[in-house]
């Protein structure tokens, strides 16, 4: 089980393992089910398009049906973290910290709303952790489900998009196929700074008001 957990949180070895079936199921569970945040969405559609055009006996699926693919699963992800949001309503904001449900990570999403509002939903596909639970937010504050559902559509297709053909171009490039886990590292730091940014000051505007 250790291993799994391990393999989950690996890009290379989710294609590896499951192929493309596992691959889909991850970018679903990121997109829609609580437990998905610590899952590496950025990295493993980045990487899907690189082996897609790379090592063709891995990933045997033209680019755009995995475009295709993986922005289905993605939106339908999303949809799942709505509806979940919308059964379960405000009282998850009185939910306890556990190992997998973090408050501070519904906060951080809602100073994303307050500031971007329905285009958090765009903005966040980009954005570990805020990509989990911004359709579970826009659910218990409801939001209107046709709205909703634009900004699902429209941030699923840019998200998966732009990663995976940005990997399947670099892919191209032997010195990226023998550099991958360097490129991960960098793309797990740079979509980690505005994230780290926005709590940070958000802690320093509540200490400044107290």
């Amino acid at each position: 089980m250790i291993e799994f957990l391990k393999q989950l949180t690996d890009p290379e070895s989710i294609i590896q393992y499951g192929g493309l079936a596992l691959l889909l199921f991850v970018v679903f569970a990121e997109t829609g089910l609580l437990i998905g945040f610590f899952l590496p969405g950025d990295s493993l559609i980045f990487i899907s398009g690189l082996i897609c055009v790379s090592k063709p006996e891995l990933l045997d699926v033209n680019i755009f049906v995995l475009i295709l693919l993986l922005s289905l699963a993605a939106i339908l992800g999303n949809i799942a973290g709505y509806w979940f949001g919308f059964k379960v309503g405000p009282p998850l904001f009185d939910r306890k910290d556990s190992i997998i449900f973090k408050k501070r990570y519904l906060t951080i999403t809602e100073i994303f709303y307050q500031k971007n509002g329905g285009k958090t939903l765009i903005i966040g596909r980009f954005l570990p952790i805020i990509r989990t639970f911004a359709p579970i937010l826009a659910g218990v504050i409801k939001i209107d489900f046709k709205k909703f559902m634009i900004f699902n559509i429209t941030g699923a297709v840019a998200w998966i998009g732009l990663l995976a053909s940005i990997g399947y171009y670099l892919g191209t490039y032997t010195w990226v196929q023998k550099n991958v886990g360097y490129i991960v590292i960098g793309l797990i730091i740079v979509t980690l700074i505005p994230l780290l940014t926005t709590y940070f000051k958000e802690k320093k505007r509540k200490r400044e008001f107290q």
